[in-house]
């Protein structure tokens, strides 16, 4: 019984200081630069992000329209100007922008490249 309770905080305060969110932000821009030195890195990253905050100023996020557009063109291989909602699922997670656990509605149609850039830019901004 105190297992679950102790798990259940844990999860708790996971979620409410959005950690999950945040490691895997981190772990997306160390992939997306590989940085030499990573350890240095991540906390320079840290430090922009107290600094954000604290300042009320925007964090300047590592992926920008050229990026997205360039994602995106990879997922579709074919050049028809979608991709599956498989695929869009797979590169919000992927960019530190969904979690395991979040639950997106498949409404059963394509995924369009004006689509996956307003979805990317606003859950960046939500960060």
């Amino acid at each position: 019984m105190e297992t679950s309770s102790r798990e259940l905080q844990a999860a708790e305060y996971l979620e409410k200081h959005q950690i999950k969110e945040l490691v895997s932000y981190l772990t997306s821009a160390l992939l997306f630069f590989r940085p030499e030195k990573p350890k240095e890195y991540l906390i320079s990253l840290l430090e922009r992000l107290r600094i954000a905050k604290v300042t009320g100023v925007a964090f300047p996020f590592f992926m920008d329209n050229s990026n997205i557009v360039a994602m995106f063109e990879m997922m579709d291989s074919s050049g028809r100007g979608t991709i599956s909602f498989v695929q869009y699922k797979e590169a919000l997670k992927t960019l530190g922008l969904c979690t395991e656990d979040e639950d997106l509605q498949d409404d059963g149609h394509k995924i369009t490249l004006d689509k996956f850039k307003e979805e990317v830019n606003k859950r960046m901004k939500e960060i």
